[in-house]
């Protein structure tokens, strides 16, 4: 059985929106999008880049499937376009339809949780979910989410979507921390259940 574990870029005060660019996700106005990129370095690559080697497949709600679509379809000499492109890609979504535009991608059919499920019974190697706060949301109460990397910039932003919706409850239990020079901790924690 394969673990579903989230990778995901997060402010002080758990912000996740529009963590790379500023025009990635601008919904309900916010205005930060960008906030990631002048706290990255090589330690943070590294711990990414050890996660995505041995991943079996990447979990992604539509928004940010079309998202990383549009922005890596139009990289061009960029190791993470191949290696996008050749990772199987499961997609959450009732508005897209097979065939998806991007190699290696298929349609969650049905009821997500479900198919999330199924698929943990399948593959092999960890499965990944970057972005996709509706998609981690909707899988949280069915205890889908086995693990979280966390890379909790030190930055408070105040307003935008948050990876943890109030009233939710997920006990966790902390495996692994690193600092990185430009101040981001990156904090493993597994499901501690309840």
């Amino acid at each position: 059985m394969s673990r579903i574990i989230v990778l995901n870029h997060l402010t002080l005060d758990g912000v996740m929106q529009a963590p790379g660019r500023t025009d990635e996700d601008t919904r309900d106005g916010f205005r930060h999008g960008g906030w990631s990129p002048p706290y990255g370095d090589e330690v943070m690559g590294q711990a990414m880049g050890a996660r995505m080697m041995n991943s079996g497949g990447l979990l992604f709600g539509r928004r940010t499937y079309e998202d990383l679509l549009t922005y890596w379809n139009s990289q061009t000499g960029s190791p993470f376009t191949d290696a996008l492109n050749n990772t199987p890609k499961y997609v959450a979504t009732t508005t897209l339809h097979q065939p998806l535009p991007w190699p290696n991608s298929t349609v969650l059919a049905g009821n997500v949780a479900e198919a999330v499920a199924e698929l943990r019974k399948k593959a092999g190697k960890d499965l990944h979910i970057m972005g996709s706060g509706a998609l981690i949301r909707s899988l949280m109460p069915s205890g889908l989410i086995d693990e979280y990397m966390l890379m909790i910039h030190p930055l408070v932003l105040g307003t935008g979507r948050r990876l943890f919706p109030d009233n939710v409850h997920v006990p966790l239990r902390l495996t692994e921390s690193v600092t990185t020079p430009t101040g981001v901790v990156i904090a493993d924690y597994e499901s501690a259940g309840d």
